[in-house]
């Protein structure tokens, strides 16, 4: 859901938490140095569920974006890998979000909802990944 998390793991909930819930990750890495950007990000993959979760936050991290390719992803009850660009966009404005934004990244269309922190990628033959997040402080606090 956007703004809110994926299934059992929302938005907030601290790294070890989520190990907990999911076990180790496949592979993980921590993105950026602390001491250039002032900013820790840590990325988890989940190969099972072909989900990746990235954590930010110094003073703790916690889920911060997610970024799926599981084609049993469901969105407003519906299977969203199963949708078509237009039927994405009409789902997510029936359900209250309303600054679209479209463009080509990396060879692939994507849709952004800015209002909801969510991008839907899309080739020819249709849905190829989302990603969604939210903003966190370095205190590991959802703004």
């Amino acid at each position: 859901m956007p703004l809110k998390g994926y299934g059992e793991i929302p938005f907030g909930m601290t790294l070890d938490e989520a190990v907990k819930l999911l076990n180790m990750p496949d592979f993980y890495e921590e993105l950026s140095d602390m001491e250039e950007t002032g900013n820790r990000s840590i990325y988890y993959e989940y190969d099972g569920i072909q989900t990746n979760i990235y954590f930010e936050g110094i003073t703790k991290s916690v889920v911060a974006c997610f970024e799926t390719e599981n084609k049993t992803a469901m969105l407003y009850g519906k299977k969203v890998f199963d949708l078509k660009k237009d039927d994405v966009i009409k789902l997510m404005k029936d359900n209250g979000f309303n600054d679209l934004d479209e463009g080509d990244e990396d060879g692939e269309q994507r849709v952004s909802f800015e209002d909801a922190l969510i991008d839907f990628f899309f080739d020819e033959d249709g849905m190829t990944a989302i990603s969604w997040g939210v903003l966190v402080d370095e205190q590991g606090d959802i703004i």
